[in-house]
């Protein structure tokens, strides 16, 4: 079953360059997929264009059944509730508890305290951070932080999640432990996972669907595949 439809769509920016051109694509539910490509790809407007924070010029979205790219920006919270969204920059709150930082997003949303201590410590164990739950950021590693970050975007057991490079701060190793993370949330909880990166070797040995953007264009769409370079 579809969870994402995109049909036709167009970005220009205001500048005159013309961001995503033309692009149609679908996305099912429990899908992991890899967005790749170079600086000016796309990528990043393709990402954001799910999320509500670019709006495309012409063409359809549509996610979990809302026509993204026609919402109205009163409205944009409804979508947001559907999604979970990791950055590389975990946009942890410093003065927040492991805990804390985790149970803020259900709070935003007004949801019951104890619904909040039941899904919070779920997400934290999820994540392997179940004995840092009184730690603040700054006592954690990047790669804990980015756990808290994940724990964070799916407390609230949302349909899609969106990893905007979540590894570019972190090691190689840390790196893998981070997606291996993904993945495992991808399998056992069903969360379809959209994620951008620049990380060759991670798309290789994880042989996930692939799609490669090249100057705004689709150029690529792979079931199971690995980091692909135009100049070979």
């Amino acid at each position: 079953m579809e969870l994402i439809s995109i049909s036709n769509v167009n970005v220009r920016y205001k500048n005159g360059v013309n961001a995503i051109h033309d692009l149609s694509i679908k996305i099912k539910k429990g899908d992991f997929v890899f967005v790749i490509g170079g600086s000016g790809s796309g990528k990043s407007t393709f990402i954001k264009m799910l999320y509500r924070e670019i709006k495309p010029n012409t063409g359809e979205i549509i996610l979990g059944g809302l026509n993204v790219a026609k919402l109205r920006d009163s409205k944009v919270y409804k979508l947001r509730r559907k999604l979970g969204i990791v950055f590389q920059d975990y946009r942890l709150l410093p003065k927040l508890t492991v805990y804390e930082n985790v149970a803020f997003a259900l709070e935003c949303i007004g949801a019951k305290k104890s619904e909040i201590r039941v899904k919070t410590l779920k997400a934290i164990e999820l994540v392997g951070l179940k004995s840092k739950t009184r730690s603040y950021p700054d006592q954690l590693s990047g790669g804990e932080q980015q756990r808290v970050a994940i724990a964070r975007a799916i407390v609230n057991n949302p349909k899609l999640l969106i990893c905007d490079e979540p590894t570019g701060n972190l090691d190689p190793d840390m790196s893998m432990e981070i997606v291996k993370l993904l993945e495992s949330i991808n399998k056992t909880i069903g969360t379809t996972i959209i994620m951008a990166t620049h990380d060759r070797e991670i798309v290789n040995k994880m042989k996930k669907r692939v799609i490669v953007l090249s100057d705004g264009n689709l150029i690529k769409d792979y079931e199971k595949g690995k980091y692909y370079d135009e100049a070979n």
